[in-house]
């Protein structure tokens, strides 16, 4: 290819990732279902976007060094002390269950559906065990099941991925270099427990590396995301090079280690990280969909929907039955289990590398594989992201629509007006710093969050779960702006705070940070003045008669969404809505 040629073939891939992603975000959807037919599409109209020749031989090891990142990434979301004994046997059993049933059965169906020798299924069954975050993630995040299937779910796809990837490895070099599967004697066994023990030493490794160049060198935010790049890259490749795909191992490791070890503090949210790691997926997606043909597909379609229909009517239900046996899920929880187990990045790029690599060395029927696992996983993105939210309604798994609010203050009206939206049907949370403001919201009957909540909130370390909005009104405008500002990273919704004064100044700018809620009229001091003086906070229907004077604050949705009135958009109440408001004050009674 020609310099020029090299350059629209890039420049096309980054903007076929970029805007499937964007649109898929638009339709609400994974963004796999646009990502792959785009590939596939812009790969059967130009062959500029070909990774064989943009890249050439040196594909596949771009390709493993890219999955290390992303599974690096995925590695710094699990928390092990969120794995509890029950969660974490069903996550082991999953991973065990799952990889010898789906290996079997692919293996045992696959010669007969397409004409491909045992030693090729058996590839292909290794590649079909791994399910993946990236795909899982998306899905789950438009769902919103309970937290304990989410887990679950999130654990199974990150730890499958390269225990699948070693598992496809060493089945590939049985197969490439002896034309069988040797698994005679345990020595795949030894091989793959070598291979998983070599992983956990790089992790090892990196995790020093980490601890070194993150806390003792104390690298602020841009170093200390290009020092995390440059470890996790460095060890996988060193690993790779000794033991094909034990990077993947180290790269997972490394990312346990360092959101579970207590002196890294990793920030919950990580945008350079984040949206490289978005960029990554969009573009490996892209250039591996390129390589299937429309001509490669053709006599394999019908065979691989009979697989799918396999994988995920019988595979998947006994793998979920199995593992959530005699356990504490539900019928419901365990049946959205087995309706959960769509294939992603890790499945594309290792078929990707195994395909070529057994054609070049003259397999029969090595060339199947990938139009195969191409369509696996569309199939089970589409199938899965389509059906996922009706299944999880139908089965009760759904978390309750709503809002959970953290209010943090303790004054007198800040509790009125913690027991009014108590009183709209919300969640209501308190927070407050000294012991006799503590002791006011316990008298109330609201529920006092711990007393290290607000250090764990603006820790960055920290996420707070189940809170989707919060509501700062301490008497403190300061600490109102700053809070505002760090908070909003660790929370899963909006973060508001009352207004200042006008035209005060502070340590920081009474400006910056949060949604300003009320408007203008209704800043702090105002507020506690009014309240003073004896307006009281009112609940109401959205279509009674209101009071003479009142100024709306809330407006509860019917499904117990919070609509707050701020200083940016005014909330117009609907027929079934709750409006919370601030009456009059009473007037004296004349002498």
């Amino acid at each position: 290819m020609t310099d020029d040629e090299i350059l629209l073939g890039l420049a096309l891939t980054v903007v076929l990732a970029t805007g499937s992603q964007i649109l898929a975000s638009k339709l609400r959807v994974p963004a796999l279902i646009i990502l792959l037919p785009v590939g596939f599409t812009a790969g059967a109209i130009t062959d500029v976007i070909h990774p064989d020749k943009l890249l050439g031989p040196d594909f596949s090891a771009m390709v493993s060094l890219s999955v290390a990142v992303i599974l690096y990434d995925a590695g710094l979301g699990l928390d092990l002390r969120k794995l509890a004994h029950h969660t974490r046997g069903i996550v082991g059993r999953l991973l065990v269950y799952g990889v010898l049933l789906t290996f079997l059965v692919t293996g045992a169906v696959a010669p007969a559906m397409f004409g491909m020798p045992l030693r090729v299924a058996a590839v292909l069954g290794m590649i079909l065990v791994v399910s993946g975050p990236t795909v899982v993630g998306p899905i789950l995040d438009f769902v919103r099941p309970s937290d304990k299937v989410r887990r679950i779910l999130i654990w199974e796809g990150t730890l499958t991925d390269p225990i699948g990837a070693i598992l496809g490895a060493l089945t590939f070099h049985a197969v490439a270099s002896s034309h069988q599967i040797d698994i005679g004697r345990g020595y795949q066994l030894g091989q793959f427990m070598l291979s998983l023990a070599f992983g956990l030493a790089g992790g090892v490794v990196a995790t020093a590396l980490l601890w070194f160049t993150l806390r003792t060198l104390r690298l602020g935010e841009t170093l200390g995301t290009l020092a995390q790049l440059a470890v996790v890259i460095g060890v996988s490749a060193g690993c790779d090079i000794v033991r094909d795909d034990t990077g993947l191992i180290a790269a997972i490791v490394a990312g346990l280690a360092v959101s579970n070890i207590r002196g890294f503090d990793m920030p919950a949210r990580r945008p350079f990280l984040e949206t490289l790691v978005q960029l990554i997926i969009g573009l490996l997606f892209v250039s591996i969909s390129s390589t299937v043909t429309p001509s490669s597909l053709v006599p394999v379609l019908l065979p691989a929907l009979g697989l799918i229909a396999i994988l995920v009517l019988v595979v998947r239900p006994i793998v979920a039955f199995g593992a959530a046996a005699r356990t504490d899920l539900t019928r419901g929880e365990r049946a959205f289990v087995g309706w959960m187990d769509p294939r992603g990045i890790v499945a594309a790029a290792t078929a990707s590398a195994f395909s070529a690599g057994l054609v070049e060395r003259g397999v029969p029927g090595a060339a199947k594989v990938l139009p195969v696992t191409f369509l696996v996983i569309v199939g089970t993105v589409l199938l899965y992201s389509l059906t996922a939210a009706p299944v999880a309604r139908r089965l009760g798994v759904v978390k309750t629509e709503g809002t959970r609010v953290l209010l943090v203050g303790g004054e007198p009206w800040v509790v009125d007006l913690g027991r009014a939206l108590r009183t709209a049907g919300l969640e209501v949370l308190m927070w407050a710093g000294l012991d006799e403001e503590r002791e006011q919201i316990k008298r109330a009957g609201l529920e006092l969050a711990k007393g290290d909540l607000l250090a764990t909130a603006i820790n960055p370390g920290a996420r707070l779960e189940g809170v989707t909005a919060v509501f700062l009104a301490t008497d403190d405008d300061d600490f109102n702006a700053l809070a505002s500002i760090v908070m909003q990273d660790n929370v899963e919704g909006p973060v508001y705070r009352v207004g200042p004064p006008h035209d005060s100044h502070g340590v920081v700018a009474p400006y910056t940070g949060g949604d300003i809620l009320f408007g203008r009229s209704l800043v702090r001091h105002v507020l506690a003045e009014r309240y003073g003086q004896g307006a009281r906070f009112m609940v109401r229907p959205a279509g009674d008669p209101m009071p003479s004077e009142y100024d709306t604050l809330f407006v509860v949705r019917a499904d117990h969404r919070l609509d707050p009135v701020t200083e940016r958009r005014e909330t117009v109440p609907q027929e079934g809505d709750t409006v919370v408001l601030l009456g009059p004050a009473p007037t004296a009674a004349p002498h």
